[in-house]
């Protein structure tokens, strides 16, 4: 594609369940890989960090388990409050977030 080719990118509303899959695989993987590295990492003295650092990604962990489901029963990237579609670029970012932006602001 030259330079002076406008450029046209075709926005999806969703990503695919394959895409989904494997995105919330890589989630899964690296929270793993976190856990591991936390378990091996465990100095002395830290145990209470350690715990909430374990706490927040066996938290992650579940929600990428939650994620999972949604692409099994179809409701993967529809949020859970408002029922919009989550835009596909949070997904790329956030794969196994809930909810849009709007709705994940008044939830927290």
């Amino acid at each position: 594609m030259s330079l002076d080719t406008p450029h046209t990118e075709i926005r999806r509303e969703r990503l695919t369940a394959h895409e989904a899959l494997q995105r919330l695989e890589h989630e899964r993987a690296s929270r793993l890989a976190q856990l591991r590295a936390i378990a091996e990492a465990a100095p002395v003295g830290e145990e209470q960090v350690m715990s909430t650092q374990k706490d927040t990604v066996h938290r992650v962990l579940t929600e990428v388990e939650a994620a999972f489901a949604r692409v099994r029963d179809g409701s993967y990237g529809v949020c859970r409050n408002c029922s919009q579609p989550i835009p596909v670029e949070r997904l790329e970012i956030l794969p196994y977030t809930p909810f849009c932006v709007p709705c994940q602001r008044h939830a927290v």
